[in-house]
């Protein structure tokens, strides 16, 4: 397989009803911590807090931590360096997955999922965003628990927590807030060779 192939994959935050994804076209030949940074800008995330690749199903009792890809930290040994694995050596075919968590407290979950694997086109410049439904929610909010809830108060002008929560995402009604609205042309990738400058004087999240 060409080195220089290009991965399409989903990205689909798991447990979102209805499901808050991207799609995006990335080269096969990239790190992981390239792909971090194009899952951040792909879905939204304001890229402030920890994050880490699972290459097993966190969820399931089977999987096992062994494999946990991020960036390095003194109290992580095991850790795999995301500056260093690329894609190419997890995500080597159509189906495969790896899983990418985000603010550990919040513990955002990713499906990240291989749909096919295609041919570089010169024309195009990587990664791309080809499409995606939901804006992902807002930081801090307390997992998709708390966003669910949140959105329900927001429903509530009645609720308790109504006004504080208006006041919290600083707009002035409900209906400043549109928890549909996703437009792909809003997407803007960083440069990711000054992140991962940032990363390494220590910002970043870290």
């Amino acid at each position: 397989m060409k080195s220089n192939n290009i991965l399409q994959l989903k990205i689909a935050l798991v447990g979102s009803k209805p499901p808050i994804w991207r799609r995006i076209l990335i080269p096969m030949n990239s790190t992981f911590f390239t792909l971090h940074v194009t899952i951040q800008d792909a879905m939204g995330w304001e890229d402030s807090h920890l994050h880490q690749f699972h290459t097993t199903e966190p969820y399931k009792r089977s999987s096992t931590y062994r494999n946990v890809i991020g960036f390095p930290m003194p109290e992580m040994e095991d850790m795999l360096d995301e500056r260093k694995v690329k894609l190419s050596e997890w995500l080597k075919a159509p189906k495969s997955k790896v899983w990418y968590e985000y603010d550990f407290g919040d513990t955002w979950m990713h499906e990240v999922k291989v749909e096919k694997i295609i041919p570089l086109d010169s024309k195009i410049k990587y990664p791309h965003l080809i499409d995606g439904e939901m804006p992902c929610p807002p930081e801090d909010c307390g997992g998709l628990g708390g966003y669910y809830e949140l959105l329900e108060i927001l429903k509530n002008p009645k609720a308790k927590e109504h006004k504080d929560m208006l006041e919290w995402l600083r707009i002035e009604s409900a209906a400043d807030f549109d928890p549909t609205f996703f437009d792909a042309k809003d997407i803007k990738f960083r440069d990711f060779q000054k992140v991962l400058k940032q990363y390494e004087k220590g910002f970043g999240g870290m």
